[in-house]
Protein backbone atom coordinates (compact mmCIF):
# COMPACT_ATOMS: atom_id res chain seq x y z
CA UNK A 1 0.00 0.00 0.00
CA UNK A 2 1.51 3.22 -0.89
CA UNK A 3 1.95 6.20 1.40
CA UNK A 4 -0.23 9.55 0.09
CA UNK A 5 2.13 12.40 1.14
CA UNK A 6 2.57 14.69 -1.49
CA UNK A 7 -1.26 16.07 -1.63
CA UNK A 8 -3.38 16.02 -4.94
CA UNK A 9 -1.40 14.66 -7.45
CA UNK A 10 0.15 11.95 -5.29
CA UNK A 11 -3.78 11.43 -4.45
CA UNK A 12 -5.03 11.08 -8.11
CA UNK A 13 -1.80 9.18 -9.43
CA UNK A 14 -3.17 6.46 -6.72
CA UNK A 15 -6.51 6.60 -7.45
CA UNK A 16 -5.72 5.80 -10.76
CA UNK A 17 -3.49 2.81 -10.16
CA UNK A 18 -3.93 -0.37 -11.46
CA UNK A 19 -3.65 -3.91 -9.44
CA UNK A 20 -1.93 -6.34 -11.81
CA UNK A 21 -4.91 -8.58 -11.97
CA UNK A 22 -6.81 -5.69 -13.93
CA UNK A 23 -3.69 -5.02 -16.12
CA UNK A 24 -3.99 -9.08 -17.25
CA UNK A 25 -7.52 -8.63 -17.98
CA UNK A 26 -7.31 -5.40 -19.81
CA UNK A 27 -5.15 -7.43 -22.20
CA UNK A 28 -8.35 -9.39 -23.42
CA UNK A 29 -10.56 -6.33 -24.11
CA UNK A 30 -12.19 -6.42 -27.08
CA UNK A 31 -11.44 -2.71 -28.18
CA UNK A 32 -11.96 0.85 -27.46
CA UNK A 33 -13.34 1.88 -23.84
CA UNK A 34 -15.85 5.10 -23.06
CA UNK A 35 -15.80 6.27 -20.01
CA UNK A 36 -19.27 8.25 -19.87
CA UNK A 37 -19.62 10.92 -17.73
CA UNK A 38 -15.44 10.84 -16.95
CA UNK A 39 -15.69 14.96 -15.51
CA UNK A 40 -17.39 13.58 -12.19
CA UNK A 41 -16.05 12.51 -9.16
CA UNK A 42 -14.74 9.35 -9.93
CA UNK A 43 -14.39 9.86 -13.52
CA UNK A 44 -10.68 10.69 -13.99
CA UNK A 45 -9.93 7.84 -12.14
CA UNK A 46 -11.62 5.31 -13.81
CA UNK A 47 -10.08 6.19 -17.34
CA UNK A 48 -6.44 6.76 -15.99
CA UNK A 49 -6.76 3.80 -14.52
CA UNK A 50 -8.41 2.12 -17.74
CA UNK A 51 -5.56 3.86 -19.51
CA UNK A 52 -2.72 2.76 -17.23
CA UNK A 53 -3.94 -1.13 -17.47
CA UNK A 54 -3.72 -1.02 -21.26
CA UNK A 55 -0.34 0.74 -21.26
CA UNK A 56 0.90 -2.47 -18.64
CA UNK A 57 -0.66 -4.37 -20.98
CA UNK A 58 0.76 -3.70 -23.97
CA UNK A 59 -2.49 -2.89 -25.37
CA UNK A 60 -1.01 0.91 -27.27
CA UNK A 61 -3.69 -0.13 -30.26
CA UNK A 62 -7.01 0.27 -27.70
CA UNK A 63 -8.22 4.02 -27.02
CA UNK A 64 -9.77 5.32 -23.81
CA UNK A 65 -12.49 7.92 -24.50
CA UNK A 66 -13.36 10.35 -21.47
CA UNK A 67 -17.14 11.79 -22.46
CA UNK A 68 -18.13 14.85 -20.52
CA UNK A 69 -19.23 18.18 -20.98
CA UNK A 70 -15.79 18.64 -19.53
CA UNK A 71 -16.00 22.32 -17.77
CA UNK A 72 -12.96 21.21 -15.37
CA UNK A 73 -9.76 22.33 -17.57
CA UNK A 74 -7.60 20.96 -15.49
CA UNK A 75 -9.29 17.35 -15.30
CA UNK A 76 -9.06 17.14 -18.86
CA UNK A 77 -5.74 18.14 -19.23
CA UNK A 78 -4.48 15.57 -16.93
CA UNK A 79 -6.13 12.69 -18.19
CA UNK A 80 -4.40 13.79 -21.45
CA UNK A 81 -1.19 14.12 -20.65
CA UNK A 82 -1.93 10.37 -20.00
CA UNK A 83 -2.87 9.14 -22.99
CA UNK A 84 -6.47 9.28 -22.54
CA UNK A 85 -8.29 10.81 -25.60
CA UNK A 86 -11.53 13.46 -23.93
CA UNK A 87 -14.34 13.97 -25.98
CA UNK A 88 -16.83 17.35 -24.96
CA UNK A 89 -20.18 15.91 -25.59
CA UNK A 90 -23.71 16.93 -23.85
CA UNK A 91 -25.33 13.38 -22.98
CA UNK A 92 -28.40 14.73 -22.82
CA UNK A 93 -28.61 15.38 -26.10
CA UNK A 94 -29.46 12.19 -28.37
CA UNK A 95 -28.32 13.39 -30.88
CA UNK A 96 -25.21 13.90 -28.98
CA UNK A 97 -24.76 10.86 -28.26
CA UNK A 98 -24.94 9.09 -31.81
CA UNK A 99 -21.83 11.12 -32.45
CA UNK A 100 -19.96 10.03 -29.97
CA UNK A 101 -16.96 7.81 -30.98
CA UNK A 102 -17.56 3.92 -31.34
CA UNK A 103 -16.52 1.45 -28.59
CA UNK A 104 -16.26 -2.07 -27.42
CA UNK A 105 -16.13 -1.27 -23.65
CA UNK A 106 -18.52 1.13 -22.58
CA UNK A 107 -18.56 2.46 -18.48
CA UNK A 108 -21.47 4.64 -17.51
CA UNK A 109 -20.98 7.04 -14.49
CA UNK A 110 -23.47 9.57 -15.54
CA UNK A 111 -25.65 10.42 -12.76
CA UNK A 112 -28.35 12.95 -10.89
CA UNK A 113 -28.46 13.12 -7.62
CA UNK A 114 -28.21 16.04 -5.46
CA UNK A 115 -30.91 18.27 -5.92
CA UNK A 116 -33.49 16.17 -7.34
CA UNK A 117 -35.67 16.95 -4.00
CA UNK A 118 -36.28 19.90 -5.30
CA UNK A 119 -35.97 19.33 -9.57
CA UNK A 120 -37.26 15.54 -9.85
CA UNK A 121 -37.54 15.77 -13.56
CA UNK A 122 -33.94 16.39 -13.57
CA UNK A 123 -33.20 12.82 -12.25
CA UNK A 124 -35.64 11.11 -14.16
CA UNK A 125 -34.37 12.67 -17.56
CA UNK A 126 -30.65 12.02 -16.14
CA UNK A 127 -31.26 8.47 -14.83
CA UNK A 128 -33.80 6.63 -16.95
CA UNK A 129 -34.16 8.78 -20.14
CA UNK A 130 -30.20 8.98 -20.93
CA UNK A 131 -29.41 5.27 -20.55
CA UNK A 132 -32.05 4.67 -23.34
CA UNK A 133 -29.64 6.93 -25.78
CA UNK A 134 -26.25 5.10 -24.49
CA UNK A 135 -27.77 1.60 -25.11
CA UNK A 136 -28.70 2.83 -28.73
CA UNK A 137 -25.83 4.21 -29.57
CA UNK A 138 -23.71 1.00 -28.11
CA UNK A 139 -26.16 -1.74 -28.50
CA UNK A 140 -23.84 -5.17 -28.02
CA UNK A 141 -20.79 -3.42 -26.25
CA UNK A 142 -20.12 -4.40 -23.17
CA UNK A 143 -22.13 -1.85 -20.47
CA UNK A 144 -20.93 -1.46 -16.76
CA UNK A 145 -23.47 0.95 -15.54
CA UNK A 146 -23.01 2.66 -12.06
CA UNK A 147 -26.26 2.01 -9.81
CA UNK A 148 -26.32 2.75 -6.16
CA UNK A 149 -27.14 0.85 -2.98
CA UNK A 150 -29.58 3.21 -2.14
CA UNK A 151 -31.72 0.98 -4.67
CA UNK A 152 -32.40 -1.14 -1.32
CA UNK A 153 -34.31 -0.43 1.18
CA UNK A 154 -33.39 -0.16 5.04
CA UNK A 155 -32.07 -3.28 6.79
CA UNK A 156 -31.13 -4.41 10.38
CA UNK A 157 -27.29 -4.29 10.65
CA UNK A 158 -27.08 -7.93 12.14
CA UNK A 159 -28.80 -9.36 9.02
CA UNK A 160 -25.18 -8.19 7.22
CA UNK A 161 -26.84 -5.85 4.46
CA UNK A 162 -28.76 -6.01 1.24
CA UNK A 163 -27.22 -8.76 -1.35
CA UNK A 164 -28.02 -8.94 -5.01
CA UNK A 165 -30.77 -11.36 -4.80
CA UNK A 166 -32.86 -8.95 -2.62
CA UNK A 167 -35.49 -7.27 -3.90
CA UNK A 168 -35.10 -3.53 -4.57
CA UNK A 169 -37.51 -1.64 -2.46
CA UNK A 170 -36.02 2.06 -3.34
CA UNK A 171 -37.30 5.00 -1.76
CA UNK A 172 -37.46 8.55 -3.14
CA UNK A 173 -36.89 10.36 -6.71
CA UNK A 174 -33.49 9.79 -6.81
CA UNK A 175 -33.60 5.85 -5.68
CA UNK A 176 -36.43 5.22 -7.66
CA UNK A 177 -35.05 6.60 -11.13
CA UNK A 178 -31.79 4.61 -10.52
CA UNK A 179 -33.34 1.64 -10.44
CA UNK A 180 -35.23 2.67 -13.59
CA UNK A 181 -31.51 3.21 -14.97
CA UNK A 182 -31.01 -0.43 -14.30
CA UNK A 183 -34.25 -1.48 -15.82
CA UNK A 184 -33.45 0.43 -19.02
CA UNK A 185 -30.14 -1.57 -19.02
CA UNK A 186 -31.82 -4.74 -18.26
CA UNK A 187 -33.73 -3.86 -20.92
CA UNK A 188 -31.23 -4.06 -23.61
CA UNK A 189 -29.17 -7.25 -22.47
CA UNK A 190 -32.61 -8.71 -22.64
CA UNK A 191 -33.68 -7.67 -25.81
CA UNK A 192 -30.23 -6.88 -28.02
CA UNK A 193 -28.43 -9.33 -25.92
CA UNK A 194 -26.21 -6.26 -24.67
CA UNK A 195 -23.43 -6.96 -21.69
CA UNK A 196 -24.64 -5.12 -18.94
CA UNK A 197 -22.85 -5.38 -15.29
CA UNK A 198 -25.05 -3.39 -12.61
CA UNK A 199 -22.74 -2.19 -10.02
CA UNK A 200 -24.24 -1.06 -6.76
CA UNK A 201 -21.90 1.02 -5.18
CA UNK A 202 -21.87 2.86 -1.29
CA UNK A 203 -20.12 4.77 0.04
CA UNK A 204 -16.86 5.48 -2.11
CA UNK A 205 -14.28 7.60 0.26
CA UNK A 206 -11.18 9.26 -0.57
CA UNK A 207 -9.83 12.42 1.39
CA UNK A 208 -11.42 14.75 -0.28
CA UNK A 209 -15.25 13.81 -0.32
CA UNK A 210 -17.15 10.54 1.22
CA UNK A 211 -18.49 10.08 4.24
CA UNK A 212 -15.73 10.00 6.57
CA UNK A 213 -14.74 13.61 4.93
CA UNK A 214 -17.91 14.79 6.28
CA UNK A 215 -17.96 13.61 9.37
CA UNK A 216 -14.73 15.24 10.30
CA UNK A 217 -15.73 18.62 8.75
CA UNK A 218 -18.45 18.37 11.05
CA UNK A 219 -16.47 17.12 14.42
CA UNK A 220 -13.50 20.09 13.34
CA UNK A 221 -16.71 22.71 13.23
CA UNK A 222 -17.92 21.89 17.09
CA UNK A 223 -20.85 20.70 16.04
CA UNK A 224 -23.20 17.40 16.60
CA UNK A 225 -22.93 14.45 14.59
CA UNK A 226 -26.19 13.25 13.27
CA UNK A 227 -26.92 9.28 13.88
CA UNK A 228 -30.12 9.41 12.16
CA UNK A 229 -28.00 7.06 9.59
CA UNK A 230 -27.19 4.37 12.05
CA UNK A 231 -24.47 2.34 10.29
CA UNK A 232 -23.07 2.43 6.67
CA UNK A 233 -20.71 0.75 4.46
CA UNK A 234 -17.49 3.17 3.17
CA UNK A 235 -15.11 1.30 0.46
CA UNK A 236 -11.67 3.20 -0.64
CA UNK A 237 -12.13 4.44 -4.00
CA UNK A 238 -9.42 3.27 -5.57
CA UNK A 239 -10.74 -0.42 -5.17
CA UNK A 240 -14.17 0.81 -6.35
CA UNK A 241 -12.96 2.17 -9.59
CA UNK A 242 -10.64 -1.05 -9.92
CA UNK A 243 -13.72 -3.14 -9.12
CA UNK A 244 -15.95 -0.98 -11.81
CA UNK A 245 -13.21 -1.90 -14.95
CA UNK A 246 -13.12 -5.59 -13.91
CA UNK A 247 -16.89 -5.90 -13.57
CA UNK A 248 -16.51 -5.60 -17.83
CA UNK A 249 -15.68 -9.22 -17.68
CA UNK A 250 -18.32 -10.19 -16.06
CA UNK A 251 -21.19 -8.50 -18.11
CA UNK A 252 -23.42 -10.69 -19.30
CA UNK A 253 -27.06 -11.38 -21.23
CA UNK A 254 -29.77 -11.45 -20.82
CA UNK A 255 -29.27 -11.18 -17.67
CA UNK A 256 -27.52 -8.22 -16.46
CA UNK A 257 -24.29 -9.12 -13.97
CA UNK A 258 -25.18 -6.97 -10.67
CA UNK A 259 -22.95 -6.82 -7.94
CA UNK A 260 -22.69 -4.86 -4.72
CA UNK A 261 -19.71 -2.48 -4.26
CA UNK A 262 -18.56 -1.64 -0.98
CA UNK A 263 -16.31 -2.43 2.14
CA UNK A 264 -16.76 -5.25 3.99
CA UNK A 265 -17.32 -3.95 7.62
CA UNK A 266 -20.60 -2.36 9.16
CA UNK A 267 -19.54 0.63 10.39
CA UNK A 268 -21.52 2.76 12.96
CA UNK A 269 -21.91 6.39 12.59
CA UNK A 270 -20.88 6.90 16.26
CA UNK A 271 -18.50 4.43 16.42
CA UNK A 272 -16.61 6.09 13.19
CA UNK A 273 -17.14 9.67 14.78
CA UNK A 274 -15.49 8.82 17.92
CA UNK A 275 -12.37 7.17 15.76
CA UNK A 276 -11.71 10.14 13.87
CA UNK A 277 -12.08 12.74 16.79
CA UNK A 278 -9.69 10.52 18.61
CA UNK A 279 -7.07 11.49 15.47
CA UNK A 280 -8.22 14.74 15.22
CA UNK A 281 -8.20 15.25 18.87
CA UNK A 282 -11.77 17.04 19.40
CA UNK A 283 -14.64 15.65 21.17
CA UNK A 284 -17.30 14.31 19.29
CA UNK A 285 -21.12 15.07 20.09
CA UNK A 286 -23.99 13.82 18.70
CA UNK A 287 -27.88 14.52 17.94
CA UNK A 288 -30.56 12.09 17.36
CA UNK A 289 -31.00 8.54 17.98
CA UNK A 290 -29.51 5.31 16.56
CA UNK A 291 -32.40 3.67 14.57
CA UNK A 292 -32.69 -0.18 14.12
CA UNK A 293 -32.38 -0.37 10.31
CA UNK A 294 -30.17 1.47 8.56
CA UNK A 295 -29.07 1.54 4.30
CA UNK A 296 -26.58 -1.37 4.07
CA UNK A 297 -25.13 -3.86 1.64
CA UNK A 298 -23.54 -7.16 1.92
CA UNK A 299 -20.70 -7.22 -0.47
CA UNK A 300 -19.66 -10.74 -0.04
CA UNK A 301 -19.80 -11.43 -3.95
CA UNK A 302 -17.83 -8.77 -4.77
CA UNK A 303 -14.65 -9.43 -2.28
CA UNK A 304 -14.78 -13.19 -3.56
CA UNK A 305 -14.34 -11.71 -6.98
CA UNK A 306 -12.15 -9.39 -6.58
CA UNK A 307 -10.70 -9.62 -3.43
CA UNK A 308 -10.76 -7.61 -0.61
CA UNK A 309 -10.16 -3.51 -0.47
CA UNK A 310 -6.81 -2.83 -0.53
CA UNK A 311 -7.23 -0.51 2.11
CA UNK A 312 -8.99 -1.60 5.67
CA UNK A 313 -11.34 1.03 7.60
CA UNK A 314 -8.76 2.15 10.09
CA UNK A 315 -6.40 2.86 7.25
CA UNK A 316 -9.37 5.15 5.58
CA UNK A 317 -9.63 6.85 9.05
CA UNK A 318 -6.27 7.30 9.21
CA UNK A 319 -5.50 8.70 5.98
CA UNK A 320 -8.98 11.04 6.04
CA UNK A 321 -7.69 12.57 9.33
CA UNK A 322 -4.03 12.96 8.31
CA UNK A 323 -5.54 14.60 5.14
CA UNK A 324 -8.05 17.14 6.56
CA UNK A 325 -5.28 18.57 9.73
CA UNK A 326 -2.33 18.57 7.14
CA UNK A 327 -4.29 21.04 4.88
CA UNK A 328 -5.29 18.91 2.08
CA UNK A 329 -8.06 19.68 0.05
CA UNK A 330 -11.58 19.48 0.26
CA UNK A 331 -14.69 19.23 -1.99
CA UNK A 332 -17.78 20.73 -0.95
CA UNK A 333 -19.41 17.48 -2.05
CA UNK A 334 -21.38 16.05 0.99
CA UNK A 335 -22.92 12.93 0.60
CA UNK A 336 -25.99 13.42 2.55
CA UNK A 337 -25.65 9.80 3.83
CA UNK A 338 -27.42 10.55 6.82
CA UNK A 339 -30.61 11.16 4.78
CA UNK A 340 -33.30 8.46 5.02
CA UNK A 341 -36.09 9.60 3.73
CA UNK A 342 -34.76 9.47 -0.16
CA UNK A 343 -34.55 13.17 -0.47
CA UNK A 344 -31.60 14.57 -1.69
Amino acid sequence: MKEIRSGVPDLEEELGRPGPALVAEAADWPGDVVVLGAGGKTGAGIASMARRALDGAGREDVQVLAVSRWTDARGRSGLEKLGVRTVVADLSDPAAVDALPDAAVVIHLVGAKFGTASAPEQAWMTNTVLPAFVTRRYRGARVVALSTGNVYGMTAPVTGGSRETDEPRPVGDYAVTCRGREQVFTHAARTEGTPVALIRLNYAVEPRYGVLADLARTLLAGQPVDLGAGAVNVVWQRYANEVVLRSAGHAAAPEPFVLNLTGPETAGVRTLATRLAHHLDVVAEFTGEEPATSLLADATLCHTLFGYPDRTLGQLIELQTRWITEGGELWDKPTKFERRDGRF
